[in-house]
């Protein structure tokens, strides 16, 4: 697991990615990874992908590792992922990491510009 790396994951948010993965073939294993969006210039959006792809350990809980790719470790510090679920259906939130803004649907947040500008020098 990458040293100093600080990002949770609920009870909840774990159990979900363990059927996940599960479901997909390759149990124990999710792949974090983050997106820019294509309509607001600034905000990043999670994916959650079955696997390692290539990525590095980030995070373990109840029997899951969560891996992301290593350009990437320095925006997901600080990431909570929690996982919510009714009879409509359910998705992944995330509690966005310090000197972030959330987005309003819940999967993705904007880093501040201070913040971003640091974590792109220090890639």
């Amino acid at each position: 697991m990458q040293k100093g790396l600080s990002l949770g994951i609920t009870p909840t948010a774990a159990a979900e990615l363990g059927r996940q993965a599960a479901f997909a073939g390759s149990p124990g294993a999710m792949h974090i990874d983050l997106l820019e969006d294509t309509c607001s210039e600034g905000w990043l959006h999670i994916r959650l992908q079955p696997g390692q792809n290539n990525g590095v350990p980030v995070a373990r809980a109840d029997g899951i590792t969560l891996y992301a790719p290593v350009e990437q470790l320095g925006l997901l510090q600080g990431l909570k992922l929690n996982y919510y679920g009714d009879l409509s259906g359910g998705g992944f939130l995330i509690s966005p990491p310090q000197g972030s803004e959330c987005c309003a649907c819940g999967a993705g947040f904007r880093p501040l510009e201070v913040e971003k500008e640091k974590l792109i020098e220090n890639a």
